[in-house]
């Protein structure tokens, strides 16, 4: 534009400084209203225009870049919330995987038979239905039915089972503390004897559900102090799944509440203290046999009804211990019974455990102001055999008894030995049938005795072993290829009417652990040969 020269050539004056504030940038929807370079729309920029915009220009980049800056921060927020989730799903996926995983045998294409070892109820409800018949089968055919399980799918199920001590795929392994040496030793030998007699028929049949069955023995003497270690070693080292056959009471005293603390299974013990038979009865504990007090109290009344005895003119000859005690307790008890209540003395002699010593209990027999005509011995054999010894000629008519502990093979071995007259009359209480006898359960014992131990005689003790170990077989086979401790304690708390050939039936129940309860009655003729007598 022109200008007249007087204005052109004035003194141009300077404008004012400004204060300038640096503010966002327009958007362009504004920049729209004031137009593209952000002027007043038809007049020109001044001066001072134009340095603002190039200032604004100098710091667009920095106010720029604070958007990108926050969404990279809420980008990485964004990453570490997937990340969190992620991670939460894999381990509820995890824990899922972990509860289900002991159900994955019964899952997918497998059968109802290879998944069976989840238990033994479900192996009894989904076997296949017996051809012959669609009517559901009783428990004791489901029984059956789970011996029955194929071995190739016994094997495939056991490798989902929790290990247990003592049981292998191949093997279940059981124990026993009794006197292998000392003055007690046949007790403990003769009544292993009979319990691998035992487990030699199962074993030749194959075993129990495809396992063998062993007996692992540890010798303690027939002495407290020594069962203590026996105990420990069976369970600790030789790593047992049960104790089966003990030998004696005061042994027992030390073996029952290690196998109680340790919930090991504590059957058929040779003996019959109460010790062993609470009421209600322990759990892990199971009696074959018939307690001392059931023989005492048999022979008490055989002696006073059959014989015609007064009850003062019985005498007890017993072992100072725990075994000698509980047959005392017995004969008293009886007595009391007799008597109506009439607590009088009974005249006990005593001899020390593991000695053949009885002179100071023949000293108490001649001091009785009462005649005795007859001694209830509760001894082990050789005692038994050196008291008769050295009172038969002094009391010719007496007449002796003892309990089955005696070891009644081995004491008409010991009389015979000293002569006829020390053995003819004896009398010996017992929880099996006679030896002699030709039972059908007899005849089966003498045959297995014969094939697995030729040249072992026939054996009250082993008798006894022979029978509690078939019993014990019994049950295992009944439980079932999943086994372990409570389940056997179950199935044993089930067995009812069990018929050996006994002529009275095995049964046990949650409130009985003792399976018989019947005494039988021998006494030795001048063979050495224990014939029956009737007790009642």
């Amino acid at each position: 534009m022109y200008a007249p020269k007087r204005l052109r050539e004035q003194t141009r004056i300077p404008p004012a400084p400004q204060l300038r504030v640096t503010s966002p940038r327009i958007s362009p929807p504004h920049a729209q209203v004031y137009g593209d370079q952000g002027e007043t729309s038809g007049f020109p920029s001044s001066g001072g225009d134009l340095e603002e915009k190039l200032s604004q220009r100098l710091y667009e980049p920095e106010l720029a870049s604070q958007p990108d800056l926050r969404r990279r921060g809420y980008s990485v927020l964004r990453l570490v919330n997937w990340v969190a989730i992620v991670a939460t799903c894999m381990g509820l996926i995890v824990m899922i995987v972990i509860i289900t995983k002991p159900l994955w045998p019964g899952l997918g294409t497998q059968s109802p038979l290879q998944a069976s070892r989840l238990s033994d109820r479900f192996w009894a409800n989904n076997a296949p239905a017996n051809p012959a018949t669609d009517a559901p089968t009783s428990g004791a055919q489901q029984s059956v039915s789970v011996q029955a399980q194929p071995p190739e799918l016994a094997a495939y199920a056991r490798q989902f089972d929790t290990p247990v001590q003592g049981i292998t795929e191949n093997e279940i392994r059981f124990g026993i503390s009794a006197p292998f040496s000392g003055p007690a030793k046949e007790l403990g030998q003769n009544m292993k004897l009979g319990i691998d007699a035992a487990f030699n028929v199962a074993n030749t049949k194959g075993g129990v559900n495809g396992r063998h069955l062993r007996l692992v023995a540890a010798d303690d003497g027939y002495e407290p102090t020594r069962t203590a270690e026996t105990m420990k070693q069976l369970y600790e080292q030789d790593r047992v799944f049960g104790v089966v056959g003990n030998v004696g009471t005061p042994t027992a005293m030390v073996a029952l509440p290690y196998a109680l603390d340790h919930r090991m299974l504590f059957y058929g013990a040779f003996t019959g203290a109460n010790l062993l038979r609470s009421d209600p009865p322990d759990r892990y504990v199971f009696n074959y046999r018939a307690s001392y007090a059931e023989e005492t109290d048999a022979v008490v009344r055989y002696l006073v009804k059959v014989r015609r005895l007064k009850p003062e003119q019985i005498a007890v000859f017993a072992q100072q211990d725990s075994y000698g005690d509980a047959g005392f307790t017995g004969v008293a008890k009886a007595i009391r019974s007799l008597r109506e209540g009439d607590e009088s003395t009974i005249l006990r002699l005593n001899y020390k455990r593991n000695t053949v010593d009885v002179d100071e209990a023949i000293a108490q027999l001649k001091k009785s102001r009462v005649p005795i005509k007859a001694v209830i011995m509760v001894p082990t054999y050789r005692a038994a055999a050196r008291f008769i010894e050295k009172t038969r000629d002094l009391y010719p008519s007496m007449i002796y008894t003892s309990v089955s502990f005696v070891g009644s093979t081995a004491l008409a071995s010991e009389l015979m030995l000293l002569g006829q007259k020390y053995a003819t009359g004896v009398i010996v209480t017992q929880v099996v049938p006679a030896v002699d006898g030709h039972s059908s359960v007899v005849l089966d014992y003498k045959s297995v005795l014969t094939k697995y131990f030729p040249g072992e005689s026939p054996d009250y003790v082993s008798l006894e072993g022979y029978l509690a170990g078939s019993v014990l077989v019994e049950a295992l086979k009944r439980n079932g290829p999943q086994l372990d401790t409570e389940r056997l304690v179950d199935t044993l708390e089930n067995l009812r009417d069990f018929d050996m050939g006994l002529g009275t039936p095995v049964t046990f129940g949650p409130s009985e652990h003792q399976g018989l309860h019947k005494v039988w009655g021998t006494e030795l003729d001048a063979t050495g040969h224990y014939r029956p007598i009737d007790l009642q």
